[in-house]
């Protein structure tokens, strides 16, 4: 990669920026365009990336990112076309927009991939499905691959599951904030100040994700292990699926994932 271009200045584009130049990446070889002139001025002016208008970032760069809301995506593809280069690869952080919408606009065989990122890209913690296009190749997903590897965790899948993948990994920080929001609640409840009952829910729920990741082990086994019969977490545990924890977060998923596919059909 020569030169990138980031299409849209929000915390998405900004974080992808950051993550680009905390891996070594010139700032020179980076551009971004941001439609408020504040934004784009105080942006600029931090990371020391430049800031041009869309016909001007795209003309030269051999990758194109489009990081804007997926309502204004029409009419900046509209801008893209004339001077996007022959051959430059053009990554969707679109949440709901299919490659189909990018290739129909875009001139014919440029390669897309789409990108289903999520929050914690803004600390270099995101988890980020990607699908290749008609004409993307494993170059282009190994190029997406390495750039996306700045700000987190990269993982193929075919594009008919980016639905699904937007229902667990693109939703699911949400899920997680509101399971720590309640236990806290309920923390302060027992008597605990919030500060502590925060502290204590947090670090839990680092340690429990720790534990996921590097022991490879399946969640059943840490809970079991974690579940003495008769013991303070079997009464918890008990409660949560006398009140349905696991068809509601089953229910939450699927709702989310029948929501982005209504999305994706505009």
């Amino acid at each position: 990669m020569t030169r990138i271009a980031v299409l849209g200045g929000g915390r998405i584009g900004e974080a992808l920026l950051g993550g680009l130049l905390a891996a070594g990446r010139d700032a020179g070889d980076l551009v971004f365009t941001e439609k408020a002139p504040e934004r784009a001025q105080e942006l600029s002016a931090r990371l020391g990336v430049a800031a041009e208008p869309v016909a001007d970032a795209v003309r030269g760069a051999d990758t194109v990112v489009v990081a804007v809301k997926p309502q204004d995506v029409v009419a900046l593809l509209g801008q893209v076309t004339g001077p996007l280069e022959d051959g430059a690869l053009v990554i969707s952080l679109c949440a709901g927009l299919p490659t189909s919408l990018f290739e129909g606009a875009l001139p014919a065989g440029t390669p897309v991939v789409r990108v289903m990122p999520n929050t914690p890209m803004l600390l270099g913690a995101a988890m980020c499905a990607i699908s290749p296009g008609a004409h993307a190749t494993d170059e282009h997903l190994a190029r997406t691959e390495s750039l996306l590897g700045t700000v987190g965790s990269v993982l193929r899948i075919d594009e008919a599951k980016q639905d699904a993948a937007t229902a667990v990994s693109g939703s699911g920080p949400a899920y997680f904030f509101l399971v720590a929001e309640a236990m806290i609640e309920a923390g302060v409840g027992l008597g605990l100040t919030r500060a502590a009952a925060t502290e204590l829910t947090v670090q839990t729920a680092l340690g429990a994700a720790r534990m996921l990741r590097e022991t490879g082990e399946h969640p059943a086994v840490l809970r079991e292990n974690v579940t003495s019969p008769a013991g303070t977490t079997a009464a918890g545990l008990r409660e949560l699926e006398r009140h349905g924890l696991r068809s509601a977060f089953a229910d939450a998923v699927t709702a989310a994932h029948d929501r982005s596919v209504e999305l994706g059909r505009g």
